[in-house]
């Protein structure tokens, strides 16, 4: 029981380390122009499809903080969010990708029960990563945006219509959205399949 508690920490560690390596360089959030991808959801699907729901919700967690930190290291719509409400930033940042690692977790359990072929479940979690990641992040943006008078009075100093902001972060973020979904599919189902069997076989 003790080895598998030391086992599970150092798992956790590797992982965490991993995650704090792409936060803090370009391999996690590449940037072209004003487009901004994300690749950190792939340690987050790794972790709560091979170790279960608390442990995506710690790389989750972690994936938030390091994005709350990229507002300070040349994201330009980061240090605008920061620039607007730091505390409501930092929810912006930390909740969607907490409770996104949380949910890749579950939605694999209960897919990985019912799946004949052992390897739609992993697909699916896989790309739900990053869909809930962008859904989450939007709609929070959002709430918090519209209940945030600061927010509505800068973008209208700014000559922003705000009665187009949906349509502008769907623009926005939807790019994204789409290419950081095709690669957590195709690299989460590439990498998650064989490792979860790896770990399987050795308990």
């Amino acid at each position: 029981m003790k080895n598998s508690k030391v086992v599970r920490l150092a798992q956790y560690a590797v992982l965490v380390a991993i995650m704090l390596l792409m936060g803090f360089t370009p391999l996690g959030y590449i940037r072209v122009g004003a487009i901004e991808i994300s690749t950190m959801m792939l340690p987050v699907a790794i972790a709560a499809i091979v170790m279960g729901p608390l442990a995506g919700t710690l790389l989750g967690f972690v994936f938030g903080l390091t994005s709350f930190a990229q507002c300070f290291m040349g994201s330009a719509f980061g240090a605008m969010l920061v620039g607007i409400n730091p505390f409501f930033t930092l929810i912006l940042c930390i909740v969607p990708r907490t409770l996104m690692g949380f949910l890749v977790g579950i939605i694999f359990k209960a897919l990985y029960r019912i799946d004949k072929t052992k390897l739609a479940s992993f697909a699916v979690a896989s790309i739900c990563s990053a869909l809930l990641n962008t859904v989450f992040f939007v709609f929070t943006l959002i709430v918090l945006f519209y209940s945030n008078d600061t927010f509505v009075k800068t973008m209208t100093e700014w000559g922003f219509d705000m009665s187009a902001i949906i349509p502008f972060f769907a623009a926005f973020i939807g790019l994204n959205g789409i290419v950081e979904a095709i690669f957590s599919l195709v690299a989460g189902t590439a990498i998650t399949k064989p490792l979860h069997k790896a770990f399987a076989e050795k308990q």
